[in-house]
């Protein structure tokens, strides 16, 4: 089989023309085309006025080695790669003496459980959180009554935060094994539609993630795999051999349980933060990474559909229109779009009491009013958080805690117009974009909890954005602070065997683990992760 790519067709071309134009570009007849499969499409919307749709596709051909020959310099025209996932090794009938432990539920967690589970390896997953649904039903708490539940929310619980996200299936990570492929076949396999297969930037959505996620759970639970909820690890038990060497032998639990484990992968996400600090206590090694802090910005996605779409907006095969956004900034800060969610919600993401956090969500139809994307300035540990690794999170929670003020400290987020924003002025009324966030948005000055070279930053920013996206810079378009969860501000550091780096064992994984971002980043990672445990626990096939 070979695979055809950059194959460009107009927007609203006839289902025939695929086909012809395989044939054109290659040079062959029709009947020298024995069969066809797209394998990806996105597409080109640089022209507004002449959008293309652009196809990799997988074909089936009488002579595919003369047609290779032929075309042996040109690298749009390649044999199509084996993506099918081969397991490294199977456990023997016997099981091992101490299972394979998984602290985390979310996307890095569950896909290092199902592999774990498909080797027959048989793992424990350990979960703070609640099941998918009573989950769901605690984060509406908040959203809805301003009730947080600190083990039980956006953060916490079965699924992970990308629950309560777009269910962005893309990432920008290398993946030369085409684990991606792996992750989007067991999706699909769960519930998802198939087209995530095919589209360049597929999504799925909040409501279809959560049975997705309970169709996996089943999957782990029939392979052998335990789940264990609302079960906190308190304390790890780590033995240390007379030549220093220091390896995991057990974790300790809330409800005063031990659970002797020799390997364990924490996939914990970016917000377990007492598991961290308990971590570093126990002197796991972790150092400060760089991540970024800013706000959610609100416009009405028929303004984001038009600018990047013109007269073609609202095209079913385009769907609802995302951006990504960057400027460097003259304070040598970079400002960029972050996680852009078409026709969806910002939503209330706080874990901790007396504290406000953004986030943005979309269903799979992305049909809801506005448009959001977190509006965000890089920070690094040299300049603004140094002198400790767990100075990022302290960074964080102090921002979040003037948040919550800012907002009437009633989980009400702080908010201000984009044109009283770059005015310096706080804002009194909304006006022709309405902020989407619940349990509601309290108007004011955002510069009371975000520092000043960040409102500084956003502020040049804001016209350029304009310039590239019409109405972006609106100044009705609106602010809703803070966002200060963009990534994990630490790392627990790992050697080439993906195993702490001073810690046998453990092995960290994941966002939270400074190794991902995003569902799919953080789905691949747990498969490496699995297979690192694996090597330990089979033979190696």
């Amino acid at each position: 089989m070979l695979r055809i790519t950059e194959l460009k067709l107009p927007l609203d071309h006839a289902p025939e023309a695929l086909p012809a134009a395989i044939c054109e570009r290659l040079g062959i007849t029709p009947d020298e085309l024995v069969s066809f499969e797209i394998a990806r499409r996105a597409n080109d919307a640089r022209k507004k006025s002449a959008i293309l749709l652009i196809y990799s596709v997988d074909m089936v051909l009488k002579d595919e080695a003369a047609v290779l020959e032929r075309l042996a310099g040109d690298p749009s025209v390649r044999p199509t790669p084996d993506t099918e996932y081969r397991f490294i090794g199977h456990a023997p009938a016997v099981s091992q003496k101490r299972r394979p432990v998984v602290i985390g539920a979310g996307p890095c967690g569950l896909f290092a459980a199902l592999i774990l589970a498909q080797m027959g390896l048989k793992p424990i997953i350990l979960e703070r959180g609640k099941v998918v649904r009573e989950r769901t039903k605690d984060t509406w708490g908040l959203w809805r009554r301003s009730e947080l539940n600190p083990e039980s929310n956006v953060q916490f619980g079965e699924g992970g935060a990308g629950t309560f996200s777009d269910g962005k299936l893309y990432s920008q990570v290398k993946d030369p094994r085409h684990l991606g492929r792996k992750v989007l076949t067991e999706f699909v396999k769960a519930g998802a539609p198939p087209e995530i297969l095919t589209e360049a930037h597929p999504h799925i959505g909040t409501f279809r993630l959560v049975s997705m996620v309970e169709h996996m759970r089943q999957t782990i639970e029939d392979l052998g795999g335990e789940y264990r909820w609302q079960t906190r690890v308190t304390d790890i038990d780590i033995e240390t051999a007379p030549d220093g060497t220091r390896q995991v032998r057990g974790l300790h639990l809330q409800d005063g349980g031990y659970l002797e484990a020799d390997q364990v992968v924490l996939a914990v996400g970016h917000s377990a933060r007492d598991t961290i600090q308990m971590l570093n206590d126990r002197g796991v090694f972790i150092e400060a990474k760089p991540f970024s802090i800013g706000v959610r910005i609100e416009h009405p996605q028929s303004w984001i559909d038009m600018a990047r779409f013109g007269a073609c907006a609202g095209h079913p095969d385009l769907g609802a229109a995302a951006y990504s956004l960057s400027h460097h900034c003259a304070n040598g800060r970079t400002v960029y779009s972050f996680c852009m969610c078409p026709g969806g919600r910002v939503v209330a993401a706080a874990s901790e009491p007396g504290r406000v956090v953004t986030n943005g969500m979309s269903q799979y139809s992305r049909k809801e009013f506005n448009a959001n994307a977190g509006f965000v300035v890089g920070i690094d540990p040299e300049r603004d958080y140094p002198g400790h690794p767990l100075a990022g999170i302290e960074l964080q929670r102090k921002l979040e805690a003037q948040a919550f003020v800012a907002g009437g400290s009633t989980y009400q987020a702080p908010g201000q117009k984009v044109g009283d924003f770059l005015a310096g002025r706080a804002s009194t009324e909304f006006g022709e974009v309405l902020p989407s966030y619940k349990p509601g948005v309290h108007l004011t000055d955002l510069s009371k909890c975000l520092p000043a070279f960040v409102i500084e930053a956003m502020r040049e920013a804001l016209p350029v954005f304009g310039r590239q996206i019409k109405r972006y810079d609106h100044p009705d378009a609106m602010l809703t602070g803070v966002e200060t969860r963009t990534s994990s501000p630490i790392r627990v550091t790992r050697g080439k065997d993906l195993q702490s780096l001073n810690t046998q064992g453990l092995y960290p994984a994941g966002e939270g683990a400074g190794y991902a971002g995003g569902i799919l980043s953080a789905a691949i990672d747990g498969i490496k992760i699995a297979e690192a445990v694996a090597r330990e626990l089979v033979d190696v096939a």
